[in-house]
């Protein structure tokens, strides 16, 4: 198939385009390259430098290469900047989630995956693990703006028959992850300890996520291009880990004996998230492979090699 990916010059969405070339489709990328890299593009994919706020930008690479697929991770994903901004985050996750849904209908795409969010969507939870159904009271911006899609999508189908599938994310770590942001706690503590900075840790290190690893999420992506339509699906690994946790597995795995700092939580930040993976077992067949200690070991090797190749650069 011709699969649209946005987002693929980031983290996430590159490996899916990567994992989506590896499968014989013939894959389109559209990124703006704000947060991106252009060396994660898979050299086998059409690129197209473009912000999908921009409509007739959007409206003439969809009629120039119709996609039987969309798949969408393209977005604002700095929460701290949400806050600050909140017009700018519903400017690029909702009406450019728009933009590309209605282009998408326009040149007869068949099916939409979208990259939601779990954490940032469910809040502040009163029980876990949280499944789909959970109430969602998004505290931040950018926990409204990525849900807000998911309605249009449901709405969309309704008016004009486009399939969907949307991926609701726990925090994903891995190699490309970007340390420019609060969500890769992996990237931002290896970087920091090769670097010889002492990392941060905000609170007191017993904040609670639930980390999912980059080829487990590449897994799910790749399912959903047969199954799970119309349906909404947590990605995660359902198992608890705390900020403390993460500090020590990438401390253990670098040989150091460095200690955290810790500062004050910031606003918007949740405490405790674990997510309810049964339904995407059942429906959409997948469920995570890859151990936190397994994850942890290859995203840290994954560091340790580029902070070697950038010194052997400079020298």
């Amino acid at each position: 198939m011709k699969i649209l990916v946005t987002g693929a010059a980031g983290f996430i969405a590159s490996h899916v385009a990567d994992a989506y070339v590896k499968a014989g489709h013939d894959v389109v990328i559209l990124d703006d390259l704000s947060r991106g890299r252009k060396a994660n593009i898979n050299a086998q994919c059409r690129f197209y430098s473009c912000d999908i706020r921009n409509r007739q930008a959007v409206d003439n690479i969809f009629a120039a290469e119709k996609p039987a697929v969309v798949n969408h991770h393209a977005a604002q994903m700095d929460v701290r900047r949400g806050v600050r901004e909140p017009l700018y985050d519903a400017e690029v996750n909702i009406l450019g989630g728009i933009n590309l849904i209605e282009a998408a209908i326009a040149s007869g795409t068949k099916r939409f995956i979208y990259a939601g969010t779990a954490g940032a969507g469910y809040g502040e939870p009163d029980r876990l693990p949280v499944p789909e159904d959970y109430p969602i009271n998004p505290i931040t911006p950018y926990g409204v703006s990525k849900h807000t899609v998911e309605h249009y999508l449901f709405t969309f189908r309704a008016l004009y028959g486009l399939d969907y599938v949307v991926l609701r994310y726990g925090n994903v770590y891995g190699p490309r992850q970007s340390s420019q942001g609060e969500a890769g706690v992996f990237a931002i503590f290896a970087e920091q300890m090769l670097a010889g900075v002492q990392p941060v840790i905000y609170g007191n290190g017993a904040k609670i996520r639930d980390y999912v690893y980059i080829s487990d999420v590449v897994s799910a992506n790749l399912a959903a291009l047969e199954r799970g339509t119309g349906e909404i699906f947590n990605i995660s690994s359902g198992a608890e880990t705390s900020d403390q946790e993460v500090f020590e597995h990438v401390r253990a795995l670098l040989g150091m004996s460095v200690s955290p700092r810790y500062a004050p939580i910031r606003p918007g930040e949740i405490d405790r998230i674990c997510l309810d993976i049964s339904k995407a077992g059942r429906l959409l067949g997948w469920t995570p492979r890859v151990s936190l200690a397994e994850g942890a070991s290859r995203t840290v090797a994954y560091f340790q090699e580029t902070a070697s190749t950038a010194a052997a650069a400079t020298n």
